[in-house]
């Protein structure tokens, strides 16, 4: 092994200590502690996070990471990626004054709880403050880590997607609201109508859970290496491949639990599915947030509202709501899973309206970081885009701009990953139907072998590759959103009896 190498793995495990244990502060923050612990609990986050800062940005660490670049063919692939993930990292915050990265870390612990409280009171106002200060934070940030001539946004960007800016979205949107909108209206004027109210009613949170945790471990998801939970918006979080947790939420609408435990265990089956060697180290990870979602998406729709998927399991379903949904043929409920109704909420959104759930965020994105929209202004610019975009009009916040908790963590850039995601699934399951019996699989019930060809081809590799080079390795093919809209379009004009364009 290489010396220098050697000699920075002590600095590596330190960080690696810290972030975990900041993981599992915020997990708990986030679901089990109570209210009254957030002040403390902010400053804990706080101190932990300026002790990762100084283990990251410490001298020494810079020095061993340039002997180690001269040496790179005495280190394994996997000590050459944690170096270059290293040096990214080390560029990213040493040019961030230390007490400024530590004030924002306790900032966006302290604003998760503000944006809840808010949420749930549907008041704007109580959150509006701290939301000013994180927007100033991010750009301030970015604007530390720019390069000459760089957009703020597209700084920001780079942390989720490699290789997307600006430019390359405003094209990828473009793209989807020139072929899906127009397909989108053709199924609303077909005049075909789909039953899904009874997926509304009187479903009890305690029967909700068990046919969660029933699907979650359908799927694939562990519970000897993980734990369900429940939180204000569902997420999932992990400290190694060996805890790994996601957690949901319960409403009145069956549907909304039952898929965000489906799609939160494929973000956890990516974690689950990391090797040994990789886990705990800069490259034991997803490669990207867009790849991430694209497992996620993948595991929720291209599986989860496929019919072929619930034929072995619709009557448990049945069985765990048998007052609801007893009387409810598969079809029905396959037909009522899949409608077309354009919604407030985003994690709601059926499968084709969905990106435009997401190029909403991002258009406003975009106007906050570069100054062309001020924080008091976004109640009433999220409702205009919805009524243009949608043609729904929120009437009230917290099925609005509060909706989601991504801006409370300062996770601005991280929305469009959703609609790359669910773009890089459409063109993975392209592919992979030309190599396994996909449909035939499900319907046997056999997720693992699918879940087996996702770990092999894409989960194993961690951040040893980019999302792209993942695509061109599995698909032979770069990138290309068209998979997606023939996805949409193909399962969405069978169910309506339409014909794109």
């Amino acid at each position: 092994m290489n010396n220098a190498y050697e000699r920075l793995k002590p600095y590596l495990e330190r960080a690696m200590a810290f972030q975990s244990a900041k993981i599992l502060f915020e997990w708990d923050n986030e679901t089990l502690a109570p209210r009254e612990a957030e002040k403390n609990t902010t400053r804990v986050v706080g101190i932990l996070s300026g002790e990762y800062f100084n283990v990251v940005t410490d001298p020494q660490v810079k020095e061993l990471v340039r002997q180690c670049k001269e040496e790179t063919d005495s280190l394994t692939q996997v000590e050459n990626a944690v170096v270059r993930e290293l040096a990214k990292e080390t560029e990213k915050l040493e040019c961030i004054p230390k007490e400024e990265y530590r004030q924002f870390a306790e900032l966006t612990a302290r604003a998760t709880g503000i944006w809840a409280r808010a949420k749930k009171d549907n008041d704007f106002d109580s959150f509006a403050p701290v939301l000013k200060e994180i927007v100033e934070y991010t750009k301030k940030f970015a604007s530390y880590r720019a390069k000459e001539g760089q957009r703020l946004y597209d700084v920001m960007l780079e942390d989720y997607e490699k290789g997307f800016d600006v430019k390359t979205l405003d094209r990828f949107f473009q793209t989807l609201k020139d072929q899906l909108v127009p397909f989108l209206k053709k199924l609303r004027d077909s005049g075909v109508e789909i039953d899904n109210s009874f997926l509304t009613g009187d479903y009890k949170e305690a029967d909700q859970e068990a046919i969660g945790r029933f699907f979650a471990e359908y799927v694939g998801f562990d519970f000897d290496r993980g734990v369900m939970a429940v939180s204000a918006h569902p997420f999932t979080t992990n400290l190694h491949n060996k805890d790994v947790r996601i957690t949901t939420s319960y409403n009145d609408h069956v549907d909304d639990s039952l898929f965000s435990v489906i799609h939160e265990s494929g973000h956890a089956l990516y974690e689950l599915g990391i090797p040994d060697e990789l886990t705990q180290t800069l490259v034991g990870q997803g490669t990207s947030m867009g790849m991430h979602e694209s497992q996620s998406r993948f595991f929720e729709n291209i599986i989860g509202r496929n019919e072929n998927f619930w034929i072995p399991v619709y009557e448990k379903l049945q069985d765990q709501f048998p007052d609801q949904l007893g009387s409810v043929t598969l079809k029905q409920f396959v037909r009522g899973i899949n409608k077309v109704e354009p919604s407030l909420i985003r994690t709601q959104a059926d499968e084709l309206t969905y990106s435009l759930h997401v190029l909403i965020r991002y258009e406003i994105e975009k106007m906050l970081i570069e100054d062309q929209l001020k924080v008091e202004e976004l109640p009433k610019i999220w409702a205009d885009k919805y009524e243009e975009y949608l043609g729904v009009r929120p009437q009230c916040v917290s099925e609005g701009v509060l909706q989601d908790i991504h801006w409370s963590q300062g996770s601005f850039g991280y929305f469009p990953s959703y609609a790359l995601g669910s773009a890089f699934g459409a063109q993975l399951y392209h592919d992979m139907k030309g190599k396994m019996d996909f449909e035939g699989l499900l319907r046997k019930g056999d997720i693992k072998t699918i879940g087996e060809y996702l770990k092999e081809h894409i989960h194993k590799y961690g951040k040893l590759k980019t999302s792209r080079q993942i695509l061109k390795d599995v698909t032979g093919e770069d990138f290309d959103p068209q998979y997606y809209i023939d996805y949409l379009t193909e399962k969405y004009g069978k169910l309506y009896g339409v014909e794109a364009d």
